[in-house]
């Protein structure tokens, strides 16, 4: 346990170090749009490109993958919006609530401490989870937070929202052409790849400052408390029930047969451990949900995972 906590560590310390430095405004609110922009755009992006370049994501992506990861997720999302679904919470927050309970940091967060934990060889899942949750459950949350306006929009509207979102994401398209670069087997350029190596290096130190600038920040615009009965059930969903569903249906499936490597198992299952994605406050914010709540299921997913996803990693990682 021990030799997993000085690995998880660092990574929860620099998350930290972003919510002090911005809580303490040694980093100026105003200058977080731009750092949440070079991670977004151009470091993970070069992060996930290299990877794909270099690493066989499609062997990883089997349809037994698929099953488990998307099927956990959409079992999870109807339960979270079944048990949330109130007078005081509409279709539009019960719907990103569920959203910040299934949807994993693992682009800022997951990949760089899989790696770190398990090897390189965890990209590959990892990033096939990168695909699913942004093509799947962010477009069904999307899709079920319009449902409470359907008369005024109607469900053509929500699938164009859900459609925008995956296809203006950089994260997705960086995956696709490292895969497309390794599948035709072109070389690129040593120097280029120099420079998308720098910044693939800074991807895991500037995203992880970032979760927790973006954190302090939505803490503070927060305009009014929410009741912890709203906040805590979600928690639980994120850092208990998620992965446990995805350990359980993931033995349940080889059991039965279904193609799932026991290596991609366990990554995916470490995924599920994952705090809640810093982005679903943005998207929070942008589709007019109760961004405070969301910002605080988060802040609490990520304070507690530390924990959570270090015990689970002492467990299931191997050799740990």
């Amino acid at each position: 346990m021990l030799d997993v906590l000085a690995i998880t560590f660092p990574f929860f310390a620099l998350v930290l170090a972003g919510y002090a430095a911005t809580r303490a405004r040694l980093l100026p609110e105003n200058a977080i749009p731009g750092l949440n922009s070079f991670v977004l755009y151009f470091a993970l992006p070069a992060m996930l490109f290299r990877f794909g370049a270099t690493t066989p994501i499609l062997r990883d992506l089997s349809i037994g993958l698929f099953v488990v990861y998307v099927g956990c997720a959409f079992v999870l999302v109807a339960f979270t919006v079944a048990v949330t679904l109130s007078p005081r919470i509409g279709w539009n927050d019960a719907a990103f609530g569920a959203l910040v309970a299934t949807f994993p940091n693992t682009g800022y967060m997951g990949i760089p401490l899989l790696i770190a934990l398990m090897g390189e060889a965890s990209a590959g899942p990892a990033m096939a989870t990168i695909l699913m949750d942004l093509v799947f459950t962010s477009s069904l949350c999307i899709a079920l937070s319009q449902l409470g306006s359907a008369a005024e929009h109607g469900s053509a509207a929500a699938a164009r929202s859900a459609l925008r979102g995956v296809l203006v994401n950089p994260l997705p398209w960086a995956i696709v052409l490292g895969v497309a670069t390794w599948l035709s087997g072109i070389a690129v350029p040593e120097p280029l790849m120099q420079a998308v190596k720098l910044l693939a290096d800074a991807a895991s130190p500037a995203a992880l400052f970032t979760i927790g600038a973006v954190l302090a920040r939505s803490q503070a615009a927060a305009r009014e408390p929410t009741p912890a009965g709203e906040v805590i059930p979600v928690v639980a969903v994120k850092l208990v029930v998620h992965p446990l569903l995805v350990l359980a249906i993931g033995h349940a499936a080889i059991d039965l047969g279904v193609p799932l490597d026991r290596y991609a198992l366990t990554v995916i299952v470490l995924v599920a451990t994952l705090p809640s994605a810093s982005n679903v406050a943005m998207l929070a914010e942008r589709f007019g949900a109760d961004n405070g709540r969301i910002a605080r299921i988060i802040l609490a997913t990520t304070a507690l995972a530390f924990l959570t996803f270090s015990g689970a990693a002492a467990l299931l990682a191997p050799g740990r």
